[in-house]
């Protein structure tokens, strides 16, 4: 996608600095007194191309700047950025808000058994999991390597006992295309409370610690069952 770009982005600078010389051409001509007016037209024609190819350009790298490559959801940058605004629209119109740090099981294990187009793989489909889950209105984001974030609008009455089944069975349905492994997550959650107001910073530190905790329950469980 970059090397799409910045190709693209070369072509124009060509292109814009030929019609800039057109235009020179043309204001050398009116200076002299002889007007070429098809070719005055033609250069403001390309003129007017050029610059809505530039803004659909310009447009494509604001979004690439705060998408992930792979998944297709936000970066952290971008997750960053949406997610401390829909929480001061939570905060100004008095509604709660569940954020979700989802991190993927064993995709180490995975990139070492499997490769790492095994590894991409999983992690796509994690990505496709939650977009399953949530609602179009809800801010989904892979901050990278393995971990993902979910802030969930509007949440006051969803709870763990509710979105983490619903995930779950997100997840079954990617396990059905894949017989080398098992998606997994674990997941820690903090809820925005609009009479304390947390900051980003502040939830996000919350359900990183909440995730540790329910996977450190998970490997002793594992360790257990298999003793």
């Amino acid at each position: 996608m970059e090397s799409h770009l910045a190709a693209a982005l070369r072509s124009e600078d060509s292109e814009l600095h030929q019609i800039l010389s057109a235009l020179e051409e043309i204001s050398n001509g009116l200076k002299s007194g002889a007007l070429n007016e098809r070719s005055l037209d033609n250069a403001l024609q390309r003129a007017a191309s050029c610059a809505m190819r530039q803004s659909l350009l310009d447009r494509e790298i604001r979004c690439l700047a705060v998408t992930d490559d792979l998944t297709g959801i936000y970066n952290r940058r971008g997750f960053l950025a949406s997610a401390t605004h829909h929480l001061k629209l939570a905060h100004r119109n008095s509604q709660d808000a569940l954020l979700l740090y989802c991190d993927v099981d064993n995709l180490k294990g995975i990139n070492d058994t499997f490769g790492h187009e095994a590894g991409d793989l999983a992690l796509t489909r994690a990505a496709e999991a939650l977009t399953a889950t949530f609602r179009d209105s809800d801010i989904l984001a892979r901050l990278g390597g393995d971990e993902f974030a979910v802030l969930a609008s509007d949440a006051s009455i969803a709870s763990r006992q509710v979105i983490v089944p619903r995930i779950e069975q997100s997840l079954e349905k990617a396990n059905i295309r894949e017989s080398r492994f098992k998606l997994s997550f674990s997941i820690g959650m903090a809820r925005f409370d609009p009479r304390a107001a947390s900051t980003l910073g502040e939830l996000m530190a919350h359900a990183d610690w909440d995730m540790y905790l329910h996977k450190r329950q998970h490997r002793r469980a594992d360790s257990a069952s298999s003793a």
